[in-house]
Protein backbone atom coordinates (compact mmCIF):
# COMPACT_ATOMS: atom_id res chain seq x y z
CA UNK A 1 0.00 0.00 0.00
CA UNK A 2 1.37 3.58 -1.19
CA UNK A 3 1.72 6.33 1.83
CA UNK A 4 -0.54 8.71 1.68
CA UNK A 5 0.77 12.20 0.72
CA UNK A 6 -2.01 14.48 1.43
CA UNK A 7 -4.08 13.87 4.90
CA UNK A 8 -7.38 15.73 5.59
CA UNK A 9 -8.50 15.44 9.20
CA UNK A 10 -11.64 16.14 10.57
CA UNK A 11 -11.50 15.77 14.40
CA UNK A 12 -8.88 17.33 16.49
CA UNK A 13 -7.67 14.26 18.19
CA UNK A 14 -6.57 12.66 15.06
CA UNK A 15 -4.52 16.07 14.00
CA UNK A 16 -3.07 15.58 17.55
CA UNK A 17 -2.25 11.90 16.67
CA UNK A 18 -1.07 12.63 12.91
CA UNK A 19 1.75 15.74 13.85
CA UNK A 20 2.36 13.27 17.09
CA UNK A 21 3.51 10.41 14.46
CA UNK A 22 4.90 12.37 11.33
CA UNK A 23 6.43 15.63 12.71
CA UNK A 24 10.01 14.08 14.05
CA UNK A 25 10.04 11.99 10.79
CA UNK A 26 9.85 15.24 8.84
CA UNK A 27 6.45 14.20 7.21
CA UNK A 28 4.17 16.56 8.95
CA UNK A 29 3.35 18.72 5.66
CA UNK A 30 1.81 15.33 4.74
CA UNK A 31 -1.51 17.00 6.45
CA UNK A 32 -2.91 19.35 3.92
CA UNK A 33 -6.53 20.85 5.70
CA UNK A 34 -7.92 19.97 9.11
CA UNK A 35 -11.56 21.22 10.99
CA UNK A 36 -12.26 24.30 12.73
CA UNK A 37 -11.63 22.24 16.12
CA UNK A 38 -8.44 21.41 15.75
CA UNK A 39 -6.00 23.69 17.84
CA UNK A 40 -2.54 22.05 17.40
CA UNK A 41 0.62 24.69 16.61
CA UNK A 42 1.15 23.45 13.45
CA UNK A 43 -2.19 22.97 12.13
CA UNK A 44 -2.84 27.12 12.54
CA UNK A 45 -1.82 27.91 9.11
CA UNK A 46 -3.89 24.71 7.31
CA UNK A 47 -6.77 25.35 5.28
CA UNK A 48 -10.06 24.56 7.88
CA UNK A 49 -12.90 22.46 6.29
CA UNK A 50 -16.07 22.53 8.68
CA UNK A 51 -17.60 24.58 10.65
CA UNK A 52 -20.18 24.00 13.65
CA UNK A 53 -23.98 24.98 13.35
CA UNK A 54 -23.75 25.65 16.64
CA UNK A 55 -22.18 28.58 18.41
CA UNK A 56 -19.50 27.42 21.05
CA UNK A 57 -19.19 31.33 22.24
CA UNK A 58 -22.55 30.90 23.49
CA UNK A 59 -23.96 29.70 27.30
CA UNK A 60 -23.86 26.04 28.04
CA UNK A 61 -27.65 25.58 28.55
CA UNK A 62 -27.95 27.31 25.27
CA UNK A 63 -25.66 24.87 23.34
CA UNK A 64 -27.41 22.05 25.17
CA UNK A 65 -30.51 22.88 23.93
CA UNK A 66 -29.00 24.17 20.16
CA UNK A 67 -27.68 20.36 20.36
CA UNK A 68 -30.62 18.45 21.14
CA UNK A 69 -32.81 20.16 18.69
CA UNK A 70 -30.58 19.30 16.09
CA UNK A 71 -30.14 15.56 17.41
CA UNK A 72 -34.04 15.39 17.71
CA UNK A 73 -34.44 16.52 13.93
CA UNK A 74 -31.97 14.83 12.41
CA UNK A 75 -29.68 17.66 11.32
CA UNK A 76 -25.68 17.46 11.39
CA UNK A 77 -23.68 19.86 13.70
CA UNK A 78 -21.15 20.05 11.59
CA UNK A 79 -21.09 21.25 7.62
CA UNK A 80 -17.91 20.09 5.83
CA UNK A 81 -16.55 22.64 2.86
CA UNK A 82 -16.99 19.92 -0.18
CA UNK A 83 -15.88 22.05 -2.48
CA UNK A 84 -12.46 22.80 -0.80
CA UNK A 85 -12.12 19.08 -0.11
CA UNK A 86 -12.02 18.33 -3.53
CA UNK A 87 -9.60 21.04 -4.32
CA UNK A 88 -7.46 19.50 -1.47
CA UNK A 89 -7.39 15.92 -3.59
CA UNK A 90 -6.23 14.19 -0.11
CA UNK A 91 -5.56 10.68 -0.84
CA UNK A 92 -6.75 10.01 3.27
CA UNK A 93 -9.47 11.71 4.85
CA UNK A 94 -9.66 11.09 8.87
CA UNK A 95 -12.61 11.01 10.69
CA UNK A 96 -14.60 9.49 13.41
CA UNK A 97 -17.71 7.48 14.58
CA UNK A 98 -17.35 7.73 18.24
CA UNK A 99 -19.94 10.85 19.00
CA UNK A 100 -21.62 13.15 16.59
CA UNK A 101 -21.89 15.82 19.41
CA UNK A 102 -17.88 15.94 19.02
CA UNK A 103 -16.79 16.21 15.25
CA UNK A 104 -17.48 15.23 11.79
CA UNK A 105 -19.11 11.49 11.07
CA UNK A 106 -18.46 9.45 8.16
CA UNK A 107 -21.76 10.24 7.05
CA UNK A 108 -21.65 13.69 6.87
CA UNK A 109 -18.37 13.50 5.13
CA UNK A 110 -20.17 11.51 2.30
CA UNK A 111 -22.86 13.65 2.15
CA UNK A 112 -20.82 16.51 1.71
CA UNK A 113 -18.95 15.18 -1.46
CA UNK A 114 -21.53 12.63 -2.67
CA UNK A 115 -22.23 15.16 -6.01
CA UNK A 116 -19.22 16.49 -6.82
CA UNK A 117 -16.41 14.57 -9.51
CA UNK A 118 -13.99 13.59 -7.00
CA UNK A 119 -15.77 11.99 -4.84
CA UNK A 120 -13.83 10.15 -2.30
CA UNK A 121 -14.19 5.94 -2.47
CA UNK A 122 -14.50 5.04 1.17
CA UNK A 123 -11.36 3.32 1.31
CA UNK A 124 -9.70 6.84 1.27
CA UNK A 125 -11.74 7.32 4.93
CA UNK A 126 -10.40 6.15 8.04
CA UNK A 127 -12.70 6.65 11.06
CA UNK A 128 -11.39 6.36 14.63
CA UNK A 129 -14.05 4.60 16.77
CA UNK A 130 -11.93 4.26 20.09
CA UNK A 131 -14.07 4.34 23.32
CA UNK A 132 -11.89 3.50 25.27
CA UNK A 133 -7.96 3.60 26.59
CA UNK A 134 -6.99 0.18 24.44
CA UNK A 135 -9.30 2.06 21.32
CA UNK A 136 -7.28 5.05 21.43
CA UNK A 137 -3.63 3.06 21.03
CA UNK A 138 -5.98 0.32 18.51
CA UNK A 139 -6.84 4.03 16.58
CA UNK A 140 -3.04 5.30 16.80
CA UNK A 141 -2.02 2.28 15.32
CA UNK A 142 -4.83 2.12 12.39
CA UNK A 143 -3.81 5.45 11.66
CA UNK A 144 -0.25 4.96 11.96
CA UNK A 145 -0.90 2.30 9.40
CA UNK A 146 -2.75 4.81 7.26
CA UNK A 147 -0.51 6.85 7.03
CA UNK A 148 2.65 4.57 6.02
CA UNK A 149 4.37 4.82 9.46
CA UNK A 150 3.10 1.60 11.39
CA UNK A 151 6.67 1.48 13.11
CA UNK A 152 6.61 4.74 14.36
CA UNK A 153 2.67 3.85 15.77
CA UNK A 154 3.32 0.92 17.42
CA UNK A 155 6.26 2.59 19.34
CA UNK A 156 4.18 5.30 20.61
CA UNK A 157 1.25 3.15 21.41
CA UNK A 158 3.59 0.61 23.66
CA UNK A 159 5.30 4.11 25.02
CA UNK A 160 1.61 5.12 25.91
CA UNK A 161 0.93 1.77 27.86
CA UNK A 162 4.10 1.87 29.65
CA UNK A 163 3.45 5.62 30.83
CA UNK A 164 -0.09 4.54 31.83
CA UNK A 165 1.28 1.05 33.78
CA UNK A 166 3.89 3.63 35.43
CA UNK A 167 0.84 5.53 37.16
CA UNK A 168 0.97 5.26 40.86
CA UNK A 169 -2.52 5.51 41.70
CA UNK A 170 -3.64 7.44 44.64
CA UNK A 171 -4.06 5.00 48.01
CA UNK A 172 -6.79 6.26 49.84
CA UNK A 173 -9.90 5.49 46.83
CA UNK A 174 -11.83 8.39 47.01
CA UNK A 175 -15.16 8.74 45.41
CA UNK A 176 -14.76 10.59 42.40
CA UNK A 177 -17.59 12.40 40.38
CA UNK A 178 -16.53 13.82 36.81
CA UNK A 179 -18.67 16.31 34.64
CA UNK A 180 -18.26 16.40 31.14
CA UNK A 181 -21.04 19.55 31.16
CA UNK A 182 -22.50 21.24 34.13
CA UNK A 183 -25.39 23.22 32.62
CA UNK A 184 -27.54 20.44 32.32
CA UNK A 185 -24.94 18.28 34.01
CA UNK A 186 -22.90 15.24 32.51
CA UNK A 187 -21.27 12.50 33.77
CA UNK A 188 -17.62 11.25 31.98
CA UNK A 189 -17.96 8.67 29.82
CA UNK A 190 -16.09 6.61 27.50
CA UNK A 191 -12.31 6.49 28.89
CA UNK A 192 -13.22 9.02 31.90
CA UNK A 193 -14.07 6.33 34.00
CA UNK A 194 -10.73 4.12 33.25
CA UNK A 195 -8.45 7.51 33.81
CA UNK A 196 -10.71 8.11 37.32
CA UNK A 197 -9.85 3.96 38.32
CA UNK A 198 -6.33 3.92 37.11
CA UNK A 199 -6.03 7.13 39.00
CA UNK A 200 -7.06 5.36 42.19
CA UNK A 201 -10.25 6.73 42.32
CA UNK A 202 -13.78 5.28 42.40
CA UNK A 203 -16.08 6.60 39.85
CA UNK A 204 -19.75 7.39 41.09
CA UNK A 205 -21.77 8.33 37.84
CA UNK A 206 -20.64 6.29 34.48
CA UNK A 207 -18.91 2.85 33.45
CA UNK A 208 -15.95 2.66 31.09
CA UNK A 209 -16.53 2.20 27.56
CA UNK A 210 -19.91 3.73 27.43
CA UNK A 211 -21.22 6.99 26.60
CA UNK A 212 -21.66 9.89 28.79
CA UNK A 213 -24.61 11.02 29.88
CA UNK A 214 -26.98 13.45 31.31
CA UNK A 215 -27.60 13.69 35.16
CA UNK A 216 -29.93 16.06 37.58
CA UNK A 217 -28.01 17.77 40.67
CA UNK A 218 -30.95 16.32 42.15
CA UNK A 219 -29.99 12.58 41.57
CA UNK A 220 -26.08 13.81 41.88
CA UNK A 221 -26.68 15.62 45.60
CA UNK A 222 -27.14 11.67 47.24
CA UNK A 223 -24.07 10.87 45.90
CA UNK A 224 -21.68 12.44 48.06
CA UNK A 225 -18.72 12.38 46.55
CA UNK A 226 -15.22 13.04 48.09
CA UNK A 227 -13.68 15.02 44.61
CA UNK A 228 -15.37 16.32 41.52
CA UNK A 229 -13.62 17.36 38.82
CA UNK A 230 -14.72 19.34 36.11
CA UNK A 231 -14.10 18.40 32.58
CA UNK A 232 -16.15 19.74 30.40
CA UNK A 233 -15.81 18.77 26.97
CA UNK A 234 -14.49 20.92 24.38
CA UNK A 235 -13.28 23.66 26.88
CA UNK A 236 -9.32 24.66 28.78
CA UNK A 237 -8.93 25.14 32.13
CA UNK A 238 -9.70 28.54 32.52
CA UNK A 239 -13.13 27.79 31.16
CA UNK A 240 -13.80 24.92 33.44
CA UNK A 241 -12.72 27.28 36.71
CA UNK A 242 -15.32 29.30 35.88
CA UNK A 243 -18.03 26.36 35.16
CA UNK A 244 -16.61 25.05 38.84
CA UNK A 245 -17.31 28.07 40.25
CA UNK A 246 -20.72 28.33 39.01
CA UNK A 247 -21.66 24.46 40.14
CA UNK A 248 -24.45 24.76 42.77
CA UNK A 249 -23.78 24.68 46.56
CA UNK A 250 -24.08 20.96 46.95
CA UNK A 251 -22.09 18.40 49.12
CA UNK A 252 -19.53 17.30 46.06
CA UNK A 253 -16.55 17.68 47.80
CA UNK A 254 -13.53 18.98 46.89
CA UNK A 255 -13.56 20.78 43.57
CA UNK A 256 -11.28 20.90 41.12
CA UNK A 257 -11.26 22.06 37.51
CA UNK A 258 -8.59 20.66 34.60
CA UNK A 259 -8.00 21.22 30.77
CA UNK A 260 -10.48 18.93 29.25
CA UNK A 261 -9.45 19.33 25.83
CA UNK A 262 -5.56 18.45 26.85
CA UNK A 263 -6.12 15.95 29.16
CA UNK A 264 -9.66 14.32 28.83
CA UNK A 265 -11.79 15.16 25.46
CA UNK A 266 -10.14 14.19 23.15
CA UNK A 267 -9.20 10.03 22.25
CA UNK A 268 -5.63 10.69 22.10
CA UNK A 269 -2.61 10.18 23.79
CA UNK A 270 -3.19 13.31 26.30
CA UNK A 271 -5.56 10.88 27.91
CA UNK A 272 -2.45 9.07 30.04
CA UNK A 273 -1.63 12.34 31.21
CA UNK A 274 -4.49 12.99 32.14
CA UNK A 275 -4.67 9.84 34.33
CA UNK A 276 -1.27 11.16 35.95
CA UNK A 277 -2.84 14.39 36.76
CA UNK A 278 -6.23 12.72 38.09
CA UNK A 279 -3.64 10.84 40.39
CA UNK A 280 -2.01 14.03 41.87
CA UNK A 281 -5.10 16.12 41.90
CA UNK A 282 -6.45 12.92 43.87
CA UNK A 283 -3.78 13.33 46.74
CA UNK A 284 -4.62 17.29 46.55
CA UNK A 285 -1.27 17.94 43.95
CA UNK A 286 -2.24 20.40 41.47
CA UNK A 287 -0.53 20.55 37.79
CA UNK A 288 0.59 24.49 36.97
CA UNK A 289 -1.48 25.09 33.92
CA UNK A 290 -3.60 21.71 33.69
CA UNK A 291 -5.62 21.79 37.10
CA UNK A 292 -6.59 23.90 40.03
CA UNK A 293 -8.78 23.14 42.98
CA UNK A 294 -11.83 25.65 43.23
CA UNK A 295 -13.11 24.59 46.86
Amino acid sequence: MTAPHRIVSLLPSATDLLFDLLTHLGLGERVVGVSHSCDHPRARHLPVLTRSIVDSAAPQAEIDRAVSEAVREGRALYQVDGELLDRLAPDLVVTQGVCEVCAVTPGTLQDAVRYLPGCLPAANVLSLEGKSVQGILDDLRALAAAAGVPETGEALARQAQADWDAIQPAPHAPRVLTLEWTEPPFYGGHWVPEQVERAGGVNVLGTPGTDSGRATWDQIAPLRPDVSVVLCCGYGLSDNVTFARDLPDLPLGEVWAVDANALFSRPALGVVRGAQVLADLLRGQAAPGLSERIR
